[in-house]
Parts: C-alpha cells; structure tokens; sequence
C-alpha cells in the first residue's frame, strides 16, 4: 500500500531478522497477501515508494542498513506497470509503450543505485513469466519490463520463471545471487 511495508502477525516492526521468534511462520502469513488491489502490477514502483517516500516519512525508517546488502524479490505472473500518475484504468497488462506516464525500469535501476551508493551494494530476483504461461499457479503473462529490469542490472540479477508451477528452483536461483552479491559486498568506507 504506497510502498508502506506490512507489520502484522505479531511483527515488531515492518521486516523480519533472522533471529525473530518464528520466522518462517510470521513470513508465510505475512507473504499472504491476496489478490484485492488494483489489477495492475507496480512492483518498480513500490520499491521506489518504499525505500525513497516511505523511509522518508519514517514509516517504514530503519529498514536500510548501510552495512547490509539491499535484496528486492518480486514474484508476480504479471509485468511491472509501474506508473507515477495513480491511474489504474488501463484496460490491459500491455504497459509502457509510449506513455510517459510509465516508469521505466531503468528508472528503479538508477533509484536503487543512488539510494545505496553502487550497483555492488544491492540484488534483485525477478520469479516471472519468461513468456505467456500457465501452469499449477494459474496464468502469466510475459514479463517483459520486468526481464528488461534485470538484463540492465546485471550479475547482482536474476530472473526466474513462474510458469513451472513450483518455486523450489527460482527460489535456489534467488539465494545463490544473494549469495554471491554479498561476498561481493561493496561496504561504504
């Protein structure tokens, strides 16, 4: 909601450390999250909100660390129709073809950039529709801006496909760039 992250199910505070009682169940109800809300998929954006507007009036303050790699997963079986104008009434998933009103992935690339000082201080996963699909989760549809987001970011990306219908893989492919971003890790000096 406006990049304004949850705090439910008996959260202390709007993420979750590893050493919180219960992880795994607090996360699963959590991640919960339902298909109400508008039909299109801004998940560019809301990282935008999240981590720029949201930190900045403290909703969602102590979040960013900066001796901590900064990780975005984004799994959805819609593409990213990231717009700044609040208008929900596109009648398709067909986003940014020559409206201005559409964030470009590039955009999230250099916020992201800027936001934690390098490219070697945050990761993406991207678990998405390589192409049209369905499969035990139900239909996608290709994720183009959302594959664009992660060939710009480069090594510190990955993107997986949803259409497989089990996230087991994706969800390895996920931890491995994680991984490999944190020995990686640029610390500020």
């Amino acid at each position: 909601d406006n990049g304004v992250m949850r705090k439910e199910c008996g959260m202390s505070k709007r993420w979750l450390d590893r050493d919180d009682p219960d992880v795994a169940n607090t996360f699963s109800c959590v991640a919960n999250v339902g298909t109400s809300g508008p039909g299109l998929e801004m998940p560019l954006y809301m990282t935008q909100l999240a981590l720029g507007d949201r930190m900045e009036d403290g909703t969602n303050e102590g979040f960013l660390r900066e001796d901590a790699l900064l990780g975005v997963v984004i799994l959805t079986d819609e593409d990213d129709c990231s717009r700044t104008d609040n208008n929900f009434s596109i009648g398709n998933d067909q986003c940014g073809s020559g409206d201005d009103a559409f964030l470009a992935p590039s955009d999230t690339i250099d916020f992201l950039d800027n936001l934690t000082g390098s490219r070697g201080r945050w990761a993406t996963a991207v678990i998405a529709g390589p192409t049209s699909c369905t499969s035990s989760f139900g239909d996608a549809i290709q994720a183009v801006n959302l594959q664009e987001f992660v060939s710009l970011t480069g090594e510190n990306a990955v993107f997986s496909s949803i259409c497989d219908g089990d996230l087991a893989t994706p969800l390895q492919e996920a931890i491995a760039t994680f991984d490999a971003a944190c020995k990686n890790f640029d610390p500020i000096d």
